[in-house]
């Protein structure tokens, strides 16, 4: 029997072994998913591809597919009968007030804040000596919160704005151009518009970035290809918005366009992956200017971080693999014309500037250092951060006095501070209201041993008192790729975890950006099998110290990480209990054929590029290597039919293969989010209602049971 442990708030848990193994149970009917003769020859390898018709989403059969399969899933989790309990917990510990750190533009100040269980945040501004005024709820832009409000870019004296929105989770938005005093739209709606930014040039309009819509497949999984910048002018139609870069006679897939905060140049950055792109510059102060490069190649990444009298600040991976800031004047600044600022050292370097100072934010084994230079690249102060954690703002108007930051771990929920940009003293703004007690739990980093001898960073995060006895309830995290850095942040979601006497780990594996770009390189492409060599290291080292078992262990990860979740339950079957493969890019040899997925090959490479490529992605592509008569881990997949990042048929198909694979009874679900897409927008209630079901499947399948 597992120990009772008590709730943080009033009333009592109980967390009760019903036994040591997972509840027998028939194994479940599942939804009979037809075969098609399709093949596939890759370099003279044929390939099956039963399920493609999967990936017609807009399908009469693919949508019965979708409603079966959430059928036979909810059917199996109505049945858990401690998942309104769960549901009840997380309602609670969400019905808190959440604030964003304010920004100032024009005469307001701004910031976001919802009152505990609104679906969305709503944006709400407030006049010196004045009461704050809702300025825009996304609640109020569609039913059941699924419009979400994805951005929001004023004129530089805050007079007038332009925001984004997000239908039903969709990459796709629209763009409504607002008088920020009377809030009276001015305009049509522009459409269509993806992957963009809005920056203003001074009143006249704004750029944005977009791409033609799919001529084939559709709005949601049609290959989109080659990126546009515009130039919107207000007054004027849509059909009417002058391109400025890329299109067919430009051909890059990411380009994004930015105005310097003095208005004096627009800034270009061009891509034709997610790592790498060119740096161009046009001079708005003079009329018909030309678009001048900077920087061209895909060899390394670089962003202008400010324009100060003539002097661009640039920071950098050429020839500095962790970054580092150079300055070059602006009339000539290309590489040749650059000196260095700020050195590269042996932390990664993520930098911003605000007032008159540059801040730069260093990871050091994936936690947070910040260090604040002036202009002249002179060290001024490191800046004193309440512990070891994630923190994040560092960035504000060249007149700004200070600026507003905020900090998490994994035991410390989000806490607003105010930095006093001369004196270097930070002061709590807001505190967080979750109920939640850090003094009962601790968050410690440990480095453990991948199979090829390299060490790897993990941080594991538990209630104070926990017995090492192998019994412990525990969900591994990971992602391990595109340079992303998993950095402490707090989840309420996972209190319902650690009051349950369970155990959250999250493994820096290898692809991601903790030490930079060799790091991430080290998990890229024919070393890919490295970032699942290190999650598989960190799962046995939860076992060999006794944190866990592994009839107690899950895994998790959502996007990439769906990938990762996919391939090493896959690989190691017998190593977990439950895996959450969520979002997943789970068909390695058609990934590229959807939305802007060519755009991934950087980290992946696609079977098109050499048969050695197609082989080694086939090796590990989860859809590839589900095999017949294996028993894999209870399993729920989660997608969104909205989800035009990665396509739900990566995981649709994944589905498929492993209900007709599996040999074992541990449940192999899908659960199918409407009206949602890859994550970002998402509402409340969803939110509550996904992490609800993982925990009840999670604890169901580990033989455990929650009581509130």
């Amino acid at each position: 029997m597992m120990k009772v442990v008590p709730m943080l708030a009033a009333g009592s848990l109980i967390l009760a072994a019903c036994a040591d193994k997972t509840p027998k149970e028939e194994a479940l009917v599942y939804p009979e998913t037809k075969k098609v003769d399709q093949v596939d020859e890759y370099f003279g390898v044929l390939v099956e591809d039963p399920y493609r018709w999967l990936e017609n989403d807009t399908a009469a059969d693919t949508k019965a597919w979708v409603e079966a399969q959430n059928k036979v899933t909810f059917g199996y989790l109505d049945k858990i009968a401690f998942r309104p309990a769960i549901k009840s917990r997380l309602e609670a510990l969400w019905n808190y007030e959440k604030y964003s750190a304010p920004f100032v533009e024009g005469k307001y100040t701004y910031f976001y804040k919802n009152d505990g269980l609104q679906n969305q945040f709503v944006l709400y501004r407030q006049a010196e000596g004045g009461e704050a005024e809702v300025f825009l709820d996304p609640n109020t832009f569609s039913a059941g919160g699924t419009t979400s409000l994805a951005g929001i870019n004023f004129t530089k004296d805050g007079s007038l704005c332009a925001y984004q929105l997000s239908e039903g989770g969709s990459d796709w938005r629209k763009v409504v151009v607002m008088d920020a005093e009377s809030k009276a739209i001015l305009e049509d709606t522009l459409i269509d518009v993806k992957f963009s930014g809005i920056s203003w040039k001074g009143k006249e309009g704004f750029y944005y970035s977009s791409y033609d819509k799919p001529k084939e497949g559709s709005e949601l999984s049609g290959k989109t290809q080659n990126h546009k910048l515009y130039f919107h002018k207000l007054g004027t139609p849509q059909a009417q918005d002058v391109l400025v870069f890329g299109g067919d006679k430009q051909p890059r897939r990411y380009i994004g366009g930015y105005v310097t905060e003095d208005e004096k140049f627009l800034v270009i950055s061009a891509a034709n992956a997610t790592y790498g792109n060119e740096l161009y510059v046009q001079d708005l102060s003079k009329s018909n200017s030309k678009i001048v490069t900077l920087v061209s190649g895909f060899d390394n990444e670089h962003d202008v971080l400010h324009h100060e009298n003539g002097t661009f600040f640039i920071q950098t991976n050429l020839d500095a693999p962790n970054r580092r800031i150079v300055t070059a004047p602006a009339a000539k600044a290309t590489p040749d014309n650059w000196t260095t600022l700020i050195a590269e050292t042996e932390n990664p370097l993520n930098a911003g500037s605000a007032g008159e100072y540059l801040f730069c934010s260093y990871l050091k084994d994936a936690v947070s250092m910040i260090q604040q230079y002036d202009f002249q690249g002179q060290l001024v102060r490191n800046i004193e951060l309440p512990g070891l954690g994630t923190a994040a703002g560092f960035g504000a108007k060249r007149t700004d006095t200070e600026l507003y930051y905020t900090f998490t771990s994994y035991i410390y929920p989000p806490t607003i501070f105010k930095l006093d940009l001369a004196a270097g003293k930070s002061e709590l703004y807001k505190q967080s209201g979750v109920q939640f007690d850090p003094a009962q739990f601790e968050s410690k980093q440990v480095f453990y041993t991948s199979k090829d001898g390299t060490k790897v960073p993990m941080i594991i995060t538990h209630k104070k008192g926990l017995k090492l006895d192998g019994t412990n309830p525990t969900l591994l995290y990971g992602y391990g790729g595109f340079n992303v850095s998993l950095t402490p942040s707090f989840s309420t979601s996972n209190i319902v975890l650690m009051e349950n006497g369970g155990i959250f780990a999250v493994a820096n594996i290898r692809g991601g950006g903790e030490y930079g770009d060799a790091w991430h390189n080290a998990g890229t492409q024919r070393q890919k099998q490295n970032v699942f060599d290190d999650f598989i290291a960190a799962a046995e080292y939860l076992v060999a110290e006794k944190y866990t078992s592994s009839a107690r262990l899950a895994i998790a990860g959502g996007s990439n990480g769906g990938l990762l979740v996919g391939a090493c339950m896959t690989q190691r079957p017998e190593l977990f209990k439950v895996a959450f493969p969520a979002v997943g890019v789970l068909d390695m040899l058609r990934y590229h054929k959807f939305t802007a997925g060519a755009g991934w090959a950087y980290d992946y490479g696609t079977a098109d590029d050499s048969k050695e490529m197609f082989e080694y992605l086939r090796a590990y592509s989860p859809v590839h290597n589900v095999k017949v008569g294996t028993s894999y881990p209870a399993t729920m997949i989660t997608t969104a039919d909205h989800d035009d990042r990665v396509v739900p048929a990566h995981s649709y198909k994944f589905a498929a293969a492993l209900q007709a694979g599996h040999a074992g009874t541990a449940p192999v679900v899908i659960r199918i989010d409407t009206k949602a897409g890859h994550g970002a927008g998402k509402p409340t209630s969803m939110i509550i209602d996904e992490q609800t079901d993982k925990w009840a499947f999670m604890f169901h399948n580990m033989g455990l049971e929650i009581k509130y």
